[in-house]
Formats: structure tokens, C-alpha cells, sequence
């Protein structure tokens, strides 16, 4: 293993402040998760990946708005081993688990998002909106695999808005964008936008609003997630359609009322 990969089974140390942030904000962001050298050891694989494994190829202006926001490659873990040794970082996980106060956390699936130079806004929307469980411990880590400047469009987030009921109902879309804007502005939910620094991640609840602007340089914003459960979570009714495609692709074999425990979601972190 690299000195790279021997960062990513270390642990991190987390801040008593953090758990208490997250909790009342729905994220919480954390700085030098990552080395530049770790990252600088799995972005070109990861990159590649992308490349490889995208499926989008119509010209940005050609696209809706939802293919305007990024070109999204799920599950790299699948066709890499390189991949699969980052997603499996029980660094990244142990982090999970404490900020959701768990014992231990499953991977749901992981997410490569690359905002194209020129790609447009990713709306306001709840990621649990298409995730199919009975909790709501479930959190994203979002991972820039570069700094990521005002101007290449980092994530913002609605501080507190995990609690906010108004608009769960809304896939990605212009109207998620038009709408929520509205509701999360008047019930006084403050949008927090910050640059990363190399290394910087940041953690978000599955109901957590939150959105990103558009990327206005030149290269590519390359960001790598990894969706993490409670090892206990339940697998709820869907409710809707992406959640029926999200159950039989990412939890195969499993079904409604039953525990996460397909072969797609092993137990990353346990106490």
C-alpha cells in the first residue's frame, strides 16, 4: 500500500465541535481531510474513470438542466481496484459514522461529479429525495479532488434546512430551483457558500438542501463522493420511481422492510 493509501486507514481527528455542528446544520465541512499527495495518488484514476465510464455526450448546450450540471459516473469502485481502495477508506467512514452517531456505517454507492467548464447550476434539491430509507441517517461526503474557488461552483448549503419538510418532494429541476429558493429564503435558512482548500471535505445529511452555481473557469470541477448508511439502516416503501430504480440498482437482492445488506453495500466502518 502507498503512503497515500496508508493515509486513508488513519484516523482523522475530529473536533468535539463537529458532531454538534452537523447536527444543528446538516453538514459540517473539515479541512486537511486529505493530503494534496492522496489526492494527487487517486485523482488521475478516478479522472480516468470518468472518462472512460461517462455516458454523456451531447454538447452542454444541448442538455437539460440536470445534464448541465454535471456529468455524473456512479459505482467506480466497481471497475477499479484503485477506486474501490479510496471508497473503502475507513478514515472517511469512522468520520461518517461519529458525525451521524452511529456504530457503524454500509456504503450506499459512490457518485464521481465533474462540473464541466461552462457547465450551469446543479438546483436546489435533498439527495434523500431519491434514496428509498426508513432514517435519515444516511450522509454524503463530498470530495474536490482540486481547490475549488467561488468561481468554479462549490457545493451551498441551507443551514438547518435537514429539518425543513417543504420541497422533500422535488426531484433536481428548475422548478426544485425556483421553489426552494423561495421557501428556504423565507423560512430565514442561511445559505452558507465557501471555497475548499486541496484536502478540504465536507459531509451533508441525506434531507440537507443544498445546491452549487456554475462553473465559470476553464478546467473541470472534479469532485468524488462516497454515500454512506447506519449498517442498521431499514430499506423504506419507495415513494417514487427513482427510488424503485435506486433500490433494485444499488441494494440488489434486497426489499422494503428489510435491512441494507446487499453484496453492493459492505460495512465500511464498525466500532
Amino acid at each position: 500500500m502507498t503512503l497515500a493509501g496508508t493515509e486513508l486507514e488513519l484516523d482523522y481527528p475530529l473536533a468535539r465541535t463537529a458532531a454538534a455542528q452537523f447536527a444543528e446544520h446538516g453538514f459540517v465541512k473539515l479541512k486537511n481531510v486529505l493530503s494534496p499527495a492522496t489526492i494527487a495518488q487517486y485523482e488521475p484514476e478516478i479522472t480516468g474513470k470518468v472518462i472512460e465510464l461517462n455516458t454523456q455526450h451531447l454538447p452542454i448546450e444541448e442538455r437539460d438542466t440536470y445534464g448541465k450540471a454535471f456529468l455524473q459516473v456512479m459505482n467506480l469502485w466497481q471497475d477499479s481496484e484503485q477506486v474501490l481502495e479510496f471508497v473503502s477508506s475507513p478514515r472517511l467512514a469512522k468520520i461518517a459514522a461519529a458525525l451521524l452517531g452511529v456504530m457503524s456505517v454500509r456504503l450506499y454507492h459512490d457518485q464521481a461529479l465533474y462540473k464541466e467548464s461552462g457547465g450551469g447550476v446543479t438546483p436546489w434539491h435533498a439527495d434523500q429525495y431519491y434514496w428509498p430509507f426508513a432514517t435519515d441517517r444516511c450522509v454524503t461526503v463530498w470530495i474536490p479532488l482540486q481547490e475549488t474557488p467561488m468561481e468554479m461552483g462549490p457545493l451551498a448549503f441551507a443551514a438547518g434546512s435537514h429539518t425543513f419538510e417543504h420541497g422533500r418532494n422535488l426531484p433536481i429541476s428548475d422548478e426544485s430551483e425556483r421553489v426552494l429558493q423561495d421557501a428556504l429564503g423565507e423560512q430565514a435558512f442561511p445559505e452558507v457558500v465557501e471555497p475548499y482548500e486541496l484536502g478540504e471535505v465536507s459531509y451533508h445529511l441525506g434531507w440537507t438542501f443544498h445546491h452549487a452555481a456554475a462553473n465559470r473557469t476553464g478546467v473541470p470541477r472534479r469532485v468524488m463522493t462516497i454515500i454512506y448508511v447506519d449498517a442498521e439502516m431499514q430499506i423504506a416503501p419507495p415513494v417514487n420511481t427513482f427510488q424503485e430504480t435506486d433500490l433494485a440498482t444499488w441494494m440488489p437482492g434486497n426489499a422494503a422492510g428489510e435491512l441494507v445488506s446487499s453484496p453492493l453495500n459492505p460495512v465500511l466502518y464498525s466500532s
